[in-house]
């Protein structure tokens, strides 16, 4: 009996740590660059779940909700932060198009320079293969993609959507 409940507590445990999209996923980055900087500038798009802000690639952008807006920090880190790349910039003010959000950046996990709009980091994510797509929303009920505004969207999107 204890093996059986040893077993179904990792069992559990794991299922956590897949919930919070940090310790599973697709292993390498799809569209874009490891570090999802896409070219160092941010864009909007228009989707399923109406406008929303893409990085230079087109790849969608994501907020966790597990971050404090103006913190500084970034609470995505080690296999979390693999999962979902930072998008980052090479300087403080990177080009934006369309988005009225506040631009601003940190000091990212593993050096550089992470975007964020209204005080919060974004990402994108690797799950993502192509431009338009929007795997990441809603994964775990903890990222969001982001309105022009900063906004998170928290509505989800129907299979097979994107541009």
């Amino acid at each position: 009996m204890n093996k059986l409940v040893a077993a179904t507590l990792s069992t559990a445990s794991l299922a956590v740590l897949m919930l919070v999209g940090c310790a599973t996923g697709p292993s390498a980055p799809a569209g874009g660059s490891a570090d999802g900087s896409g070219g160092n500038s941010l864009r909007t798009a228009s989707t399923s779940l109406g406008d929303i802000v893409v990085n230079g690639k087109g790849m969608s952008v994501y907020v966790y909700d597990r971050d404090t807006a103006n913190s500084g920090t970034s609470a995505c880190t080690g296999s979390c932060a693999s999962q979902w790349p930072a998008v980052k910039a090479t300087t403080t003010a990177p080009t934006v198009t369309g988005v009225t959000g506040t631009i601003g950046t940190i000091n990212a996990v593993g050096g550089g320079k992470q975007v964020t709009i209204n005080g919060l980091p974004i990402y994108t994510y690797v799950g993502d293969a192509a431009a338009g797509d929007l795997t990441g929303q809603g994964f775990g009920g903890i990222w969001w993609v982001v309105a022009p505004t900063g906004k998170e969207i928290t509505q989800m999107a129907t299979k097979g959507s994107g541009y």
